[in-house]
This record gives C-alpha cells, sequence and structure tokens, in this order.
C-alpha cells in the first residue's frame, strides 16, 4: 500500500482507470474487470464526469454510473474512487456553481455519499482561480469530498492553488495527475515533479502505457488492421526511438518473467513523487500485467537502463 501526498488514503500502488466503461468494456466487461482487478488486490479506481461522453450515443457520465452499479451490487470493503469535475457536457468549466453541481452529480452516479478523491480536471482560466479553490474547499468542508486534487494543471498554476489554498484557510490538493509514461517524460520531470514534492502532492499519472504501446502489442507506425480504438494513438510511438523502448522493456521483464506492460508501470511507480499509474482494462485477461505492475521492483540498474534508453533531449537551432 501507499500514501496519496499528505492525505490518509492509503492505496494499492495501481488504479484502475475508468475511462474505457461504457466505451469499449459494456456494463458486464466493466464489472468482470473490476472484480478482477479487486480480487487481485486492487483498490484504487480513477474515472470522471466526462467518461465516456465522446462515444455516440453516450452523454456522459457512464463510467460514474457503472462503478456506481458495481459499488452497489458488490459493496466492496476500501475501495478508493477518485473522479473528476470540468468535462461533462452539462457541467463544463470550474465555475464555483458548476463545481458544485458536477459533485453532487457524481455522487449520485457513484451512488456514494463522499468522493474520496475529486480533480479539477483541466485548468480552466476563464474563472478565477480563487473561485475554484474555494468551491472544492467548500465540499471539502461539507463532506461531499474528502481530498482534493489536481489534473493537467502546470507547475505554476499548481504552485497557485496551493499558496491560495493556504490563505483562505481551505483543503490544499494531494495529488495531481498528469501526463507522464517513458515516452512522455520532458515536462512532467522538469516541472511537475519538482512541485510535487515541494508540496508532497502524489502523483497519479495518467496514459501509463501509451495507449498501448508500452504494452509491445503496437510495433508497426502504420495503425491500419489494428483493432483497437487506440491503435491510431499508439502507433505514433512506433519509431526507431520508440523500439528501443521496448526492446529494453523486454530484455527486463523477460529476467523477472513479467511483460513488458507490467516492467513500464514498475518503472514509473520507481519515478519520484508517483504514487499509483492508472492504466485501464478493456477485458479481465488485461487484468493481471496491471496487478503484475503494482508489484514488481526493478533493481536501479534496470531504471537508470530504461532513463537511458527513454532519454529524449530536444533539437535546438
Amino acid at each position: 500500500m501507499t500514501r496519496i501526498g499528505n492525505s490518509d488514503l492509503d492505496v494499492f500502488p495501481l488504479s484502475l482507470g475508468g475511462n474505457v466503461f461504457g466505451w469499449t468494456a459494456d456494463r458486464d466487461a466493466s464489472f468482470a474487470v473490476l472484480d478482477a482487478f479487486v480480487e487481485g488486490g486492487g483498490d484504487f479506481v480513477d474515472t470522471a464526469d466526462g467518461y465516456s461522453a465522446w462515444v455516440p450515443g453516450n452523454s456522459g457520465g457512464e463510467s460514474e454510473t457503472i462503478i456506481g452499479e458495481w459499488l452497489a451490487s458488490r459493496k466492496p470493503e476500501g475501495v478508493v474512487v477518485a473522479t473528476k469535475v470540468s468535462q461533462h457536457p452539462d457541467f463544463t468549466g470550474l465555475a464555483a456553481s458548476n463545481v458544485r453541481k458536477a459533485a453532487e452529480a457524481s455522487l449520485g452516479r457513484l451512488g456514494v455519499d463522499t468522493i474520496d478523491l475529486y480533480y479539477a480536471h483541466f485548468d480552466d482560466e476563464t474563472v478565477p482561480l480563487e473561485e475554484t479553490v474555494a468551491a472544492f474547499g467548500q465540499l471539502v468542508a461539507d463532506g461531499l469530498v474528502r481530498n482534493v486534487a489536481v489534473s493537467n494543471y502546470t507547475a505554476d498554476r499548481i504552485r497557485e492553488w496551493v499558496e491560495i489554498a493556504r490563505r483562505i484557510g481551505v483543503a490544499v490538493p494531494v495529488a495531481v495527475q498528469p501526463h507522464y509514461n517513458l515516452v512522455h517524460r520532458n515536462d512532467v520531470e522538469e516541472t511537475i515533479i519538482p512541485v510535487a514534492e515541494e508540496f508532497g502532492l502524489g502523483l497519479v499519472p495518467y496514459y501509463s502505457l501509451a495507449s498501448g504501446f508500452l504494452t509491445g502489442k503496437y510495433r508497426s507506425a502504420d495503425p491500419e488492421g489494428q483493432s483497437s480504438p487506440r491503435a491510431a494513438g499508439a502507433a505514433k510511438y512506433a519509431t526507431d526511438a520508440g523500439l528501443r523502448i521496448i526492446d529494453t522493456l523486454e530484455q527486463i521483464g523477460d529476467a523477472h518473467g513479467s511483460s513488458i506492460a507490467a516492467t513500464s508501470l514498475a518503472w514509473l511507480r520507481a519515478q519520484p513523487t508517483v504514487v499509483a499509474p492508472i492504466a485501464s482494462a478493456r477485458t479481465v485477461e488485461q487484468v493481471p500485467d496491471l496487478l503484475a505492475g503494482a508489484r514488481l521492483e526493478l533493481t536501479a540498474d534496470e531504471v537508470e537502463a530504461l532513463d537511458r534508453v527513454s532519454a529524449w533531449t530536444p533539437t535546438t537551432a
């Protein structure tokens, strides 16, 4: 178990992504994945109120609804659920009134009294940050939310959020959720991790497996013939540099009897301030690799080898 920042939340060091629930995994498949995850020791589920409004016929909130129905059906003990606000079609942005209404709607879909971890999903610079910070603080004060967090915020805006929260005397963020993985490192390592270290925030990275590329499944830059909706997203990483990362992951994984995906997650867990990478599974068969990634411990030399092969330096004029 690992602690999320300065919160009282101790979680399994891998968060199950709920973005596929109601999208590439229907209700039955989602229930099966959630069952397998919890039976394997998992207890941390990540979703958002906007999942999956992009799917034709969906209106947003489908993932939360499925998770809520699963919680009601299974009544699992100790499962921590994180969700987010700002992207639901009916509750866009981070104005105070919207944050409140969105949180109440999420509570209803999840069927819970309190949201364990509530993220501002994307920064909304059309709203004074002090208004948003105060709105999140009021949710905590009123018992609707246990802990607040931010996702997709710059280091400067995270620092400003913390400073405002301290000044007005409301709950400060305990976590930050950035896009971070072996093929997307620099910005997070140069700007986000330092601010997380400064304020004791836990990192809960999304796209941990780079849309599936870091499973080793996609080794061609041509997504044609791939059945997954994520194939195009994964294919863009299948460059010579990307494939060298896959080869190194495979070599290290083989030494541990582990998969490429599990090894990639283990590398991410070894990075400063990282609490629990987020990874999703469409099928029960994909769950064991995620669970293994939460338990695999790489040696310092193995981490260094992956650091070296995935290092990227921008070209200069």
